[in-house]
């Protein structure tokens, strides 16, 4: 049986006859093997095609394991256990991840073996396209199944190696995990390739030199250790990386403030601070399948998506940190530009009026956190708000904390005093308001729309800034953390960069700044860092994730490893 699932998944997943298209089509094994140079623009095609089935279950391991959203209660649904970090190896999400994973890297490798080197520019640039592929899959697959690259990676497990379909399908027999610093060798060398062959830039929707090089920043970046006990080889590259973006020319640029608002509405095409995307189009997502592409959860816009996970009470007070930013239609007012991702969902009465809360976060018996909004009156300069019905109504004068931002505290009933703000009363699921997440929406149509970006400018600013603070060159890390606060937060850039505090400033600037691009949950724990998301939400409040916790790296998928011609090691259960 295992021989026959063995053969399965080799002509399956790594078989370079069946070819994805934009994103479905085929092309015949023969039609390849006599004129695979005819053939090549085709293969490219098939491979950046694994990419859009691959690109889904990818941000949702990355962005549900983190701190940025809450969902509204427990899910059947697969992905729920990257939010509970009940890690099983039965998760069907978690197969697509790998699967299409490993059939892109298929495909790039078998590319890469039937065409020759050095035939012509323009072939060894497609190749180039294949390699960067390839080392960016091992990247994304190793970063999920490998412990982060701090803890013992000569000896700690990453991913197999598998370069290409075998000649004899039949027998085939593939190596086990590779060690983590195996695999980011090979992601290292792939990445190398591709900066060295890729001649063209042919937009953000394909690899590119550039692309290549953001990338290797962030591998480098990973590569690094810790803020206390840095890797200064690894830094120095992840500097040198990002350098050779930055300092490249004019291609890039960072988005102006009024337009980085905006980011989620162009094309990757059509915006020059994006590197690297996975184009999707509207067609492949046709009726009701908008609920299903990675915005559906965040929103219901149009009439398409579940909106059913929210912007955490976390990311909400980061953005408000210097500033409240003010949702309410007619007192809209962003101090943070990344606020204009999150749209509450204000709810007006059958009148078409909005009604008048205050919100704050209350802490429930058996320390749970929950919202509260509760109906204001005014009189004067004195601002009440009740809570029940009579006969049990309870009645709270609030204190102003800043009124100039409607920011007031409460001394409830519990005989504790909660600091909320004055709002309009947002509708809710279940308990919980809905803050919804409009980041990874509405490209291009006011719909679920989105292209997952994998790379953008800012990113590596921001990369660059935490190589230089793992140098000790806090100039250079504050000039670049600032280059990013300062074009979201007006006249906000911080005035000093220390030891004592350079980690907090810069992992706090990219929780801010790439927040929903699948970075936080990766992010905290490489840099040996603990998770924890004490906000309301259906997540453990009080529990901690530390980065040696086993639940930091996902199951090999059971499916894989059942079908897998080979030997191939589950993670430790605990």
């Amino acid at each position: 049986m295992k021989k026959i699932l063995a053969t399965i998944f080799v002509m399956i997943a790594l078989s370079s006859c069946e070819i994805d298209r934009d994103p479905f089509g085929s092309m015949k094994s023969e039609t390849i093997d006599n004129d695979i140079e005819g053939s090549i623009d085709g293969l490219l095609n098939g491979m950046y095609g694994q990419l859009k089935a691959w690109s889904d279950p990818m941000h949702r391991l990355g962005e549900y394991a983190g701190d940025n959203m809450m969902i509204r209660g427990s899910s059947t649904d697969a992905f729920y256990e990257f939010i509970s970090f009940a890690r099983t190896p039965n998760n069907g999400r978690l197969s697509t991840f790998w699967d299409s994973g490993y059939k892109a890297i298929a495909q790039a490798s078998n590319i890469i073996n039937k065409v020759q080197l050095g035939k012509s520019p323009e072939l060894d640039s497609k190749l180039g396209e294949c390699f960067f592929v390839r080392g960016m899959m091992y990247f994304y697959l190793v970063r999920a199944f490998g412990r982060p690259y701090y803890q013992n990676p000569e000896t700690n497990l990453g991913v197999p190696i598998v370069n290409g379909t075998p000649d004899d399908v039949i027998n085939a027999t593939f190596p086990d995990r590779a060690t983590v610093k195996a695999t980011y060798e090979q992601v290292i060398s792939d990445l190398k390739k591709a900066e060295e062959l890729i001649n063209v830039n042919k937009g953000p929707i394909f690899a590119s030199k550039e692309a290549a090089q953001a990338l290797l920043s962030r591998v480098y970046l990973y590569m690094s250790g810790t803020y206390t006990s840095p890797n200064q080889t690894y830094a120095q590259l992840a500097v040198d990386y990002a350098t050779k973006v930055i300092g490249g020319g004019t291609r890039y640029s960072l988005l102006p403030r009024t337009d980085f608002m905006k980011y989620n509405t162009f094309t990757p095409e059509n915006n020059r601070e994006t590197i690297f995307a996975i184009k999707r189009v509207a067609s492949e997502f046709s009726g009701e399948d908008h609920y299903y592409g990675i915005g559906g959860m965040y929103s219901n816009i149009g009439g398409m998506g579940w909106g059913e996970m929210y912007a955490s009470a976390k990311y909400i007070n980061l953005l408000n940190e210097t500033g409240r930013n003010d949702w309410r239609p007619d007192k809209y007012k962003i101090v943070d530009a990344r606020a204009a991702f999150i749209e509450p969902t204000y709810s007006k009465t059958t009148a078409g009026a909005f009604t008048e809360v205050f919100r704050f976060i209350k802490d429930d018996a058996g320390n749970t956190l929950n919202y509260a909004q509760l109906t204001i009156s005014r009189n004067g300069n004195v601002i009440t708000c009740v809570e029940g019905v009579s006969p049990n109504q309870v009645v709270y004068t609030l204190t102003p904390v800043d009124a100039t931002q409607e920011i007031y505290s409460i001394n409830y009933k519990d005989g504790k005093t909660y600091t909320g703000v004055i709002d309009y009363f947002i509708s809710l699921n279940r308990a919980y308001p809905q803050f919804y997440i409009v980041k990874a929406s509405r490209e291009g149509e006011n719909s679920q729309l989105h292209s997952p970006v994998i790379s953008r400018l800012a990113e590596v600013y921001l990369n660059r800034a935490e190589a230089y603070a793992k140098l000790q060159n806090y100039g250079g890390a504050l000039s670049d953390l600032n280059e990013i606060r300062r074009r979201s937060i007006v006249n906000g850039g911080y005035g000093s960069l220390t030891a004592a505090n350079a980690g907090d400033l810069i992992d706090k600037e990219r929780q801010l700044e790439l927040a929903y691009q699948a970075e936080r949950s990766f992010d905290v724990f490489r840099n040996g860092k603990s998770l924890s998301r004490p906000y309301p939400g259906p997540q453990n409040q009080m529990g901690e994730i530390p980065a040696t916790d086993f639940r930091v790296t996902y199951y090999i998928p059971q499916t894989a490893i059942n079908s897998y011609p080979g030997k191939l090691t589950q993670n430790p259960t605990n």
